[in-house]
């Protein structure tokens, strides 16, 4: 019983041990599709704890023992939860020695060791899937290095959010320096409480790039309270934020030389945020859209227009400034798969409509790479479109999905439903939006994605990688 799984990674033992050490990993490792949150990650590898949460209110308590401390070869966590660890025992060994020629040493082998009555077959897909997502994010980050070797304190808000979650583990991971902008009173010295409608002075003291993704759900009936939400927590937030960015970049640009050798700023030198396809209307047809594409004439094309021009006082002052168009985000724990999952798992998925309707989509991984990138390559700015380079229509995904999860798509949902949940306006913009986008600035950039193409970026979220 229990397991071994190993693999190399294109990384030296240091710094993967290291990755491992930071905060983010434990979120950077949780499988996507599991019913489990992280309710505290462990401060030390040789004595914390984590504590995962999962159904019906059990507590995972993994403790990490000192007995098993050997930095960078070795820790182990062992699991310590009242009740659960009488019925289960499980002991996890995290193992690393250096490969390749000596005198680099620039691979390490990776091994899982769990001792525990749990078969293997059931762990397989779990611990293949931490050690592709370890390679994807020390790859990541080797290339992020590349474009900035100085680690960088970013400002986020949204944090909390799914994209937001899966981009700041990203970055302090790899090294950065997190400060997440809460609505509630900061509990920590990395979180700074921000008043959306009238942001503090020093907020953003000591910050080197913004991210802002804050906004409201766009998901719902389009009702005129809804729609002002939309608006309302997107536009003029953003505008105080880049004011207040450009405010602060312009107050401390003359205390130190811009070019100054191992400057820390005082104030952000890049302004990066959220945006969406729906720029570019609800159905453009076979259009394909690039960033330069004009932008539609509906209700959400209107509040992204209005939105990204709220970002041009940072950028006025000086501040590198990129809007990040996003697709649909391909993950179980929240976006349209979250909702379909469990449709498609229980046989009763379907094509939505005619299925002739484009989806851009983007993994979330992928995604969280395109704000790495937008924070550390000089090189990029405006408008980019953080989509996959295939988009598919509703035909072609709900066939992948079916295929991935092994389950029949012969039930189609008929146009009604949408309109009963969101309304005509809301199904025509959400449930029946058609925007065939494709990431030309990205592409030009030489950006390489981790998911190009929908079904293994799919098995990959969903743990259906066959020989995993």
């Amino acid at each position: 019983m229990g397991i071994i799984y190993s693999s190399v990674v294109d990384a030296p033992i240091s710094e993967v041990f290291e990755w491992h050490a930071r905060p983010g990993a434990i979120y950077r490792l949780m499988p996507p599709w599991q019913p489990v949150r992280v309710g505290q990650e462990a401060g030390s590898l040789r004595d914390g704890r984590a504590v995962l949460l999962m159904p019906g209110g059990v507590r995972w308590v993994a403790a990490h023992q000192p007995d098993g401390y050997n930095p960078p070869h070795q820790f182990v966590d062992q699991l310590v939860s009242a009740g659960l660890s009488s019925v289960l025992s499980w002991r996890h060994t995290h193992m690393f020695s250096a490969e390749g020629e000596a005198e680099a040493e620039n691979e390490t082998r990776v091994t899982d060791e769990v001792q525990t009555p749990v078969p293997a077959a059931a762990l397989k897909q779990m611990f293949a899937y931490r050690h592709r997502q370890l390679a994807a994010d020390l790859a990541a980050h080797h290339w992020a290095r590349l474009h900035r070797s100085e680690p960088l304190t970013v400002a986020v808000t949204g944090a909390s959010g799914l994209v937001g979650t899966a981009l700041t583990a990203l970055l302090s991971t790899g090294g950065h320096r997190v400060i997440k902008l809460v609505r509630h009173p900061a509990q920590s010295a990395d979180e700074r409480q921000w008043q959306p409608d009238q942001p503090a002075p020093d907020l953003l003291a000591g910050v080197d790039a913004v991210v802002h993704l804050a906004g409201a759900s766009i998901a719902g009936r389009f009702t005129p309270a809804h729609k002002r939400a939309v608006r309302d927590t997107r536009v003029g937030p953003t505008r105080r934020l880049a004011e207040l960015a450009a405010a602060t970049s312009s107050a401390t640009s003359s205390d130190t030389p811009s070019d100054t050798p191992g400057r820390t700023t005082a104030g952000p030198q890049a302004f990066i945020s959220a945006s969406a396809v729906g720029y570019y209307g609800a159905d453009r047809g076979d259009e394909i859209l690039g960033e330069g594409s004009a932008p539609g004439d509906d209700f959400l094309a209107g509040v992204v227009t209005e939105w990204e021009a709220a970002t041009a006082p940072a950028a006025e002052a000086g501040l590198r400034v990129v809007q990040v168009r996003t697709g649909i985000v391909q993950s179980p724990k929240g976006g349209t798969l979250r909702l379909l999952y469990p449709l498609f798992e229980a046989g009763l998925g379907g094509r939505l409509g005619s299925g002739r309707q484009w989806q851009s989509w983007i993994g979330i991984d992928d995604l969280a790479d395109v704000y790495l990138r937008a924070l550390v390559d000089p090189a990029l700015s405006g408008p980019v479109n953080a989509v996959a380079p295939d988009p598919v229509r509703n035909t072609d995904y709900t066939r992948l999905l079916g295929q991935v999860l092994r389950r029949p798509t012969v039930i189609p949902v008929p146009g009604f439903g949408p309109r009963l949940l969101l309304g005509a306006e809301g199904a025509r913009e959400l449930a029946e939006a058609s925007q065939r986008v494709h990431p030309d600035a990205l592409l030009a950039a030489g950006h390489s994605f981790r998911h190009p193409q929908l079904e293994p970026a799919l098995r990959h979220l969903l743990g259906r990688v066959p020989d995993a």
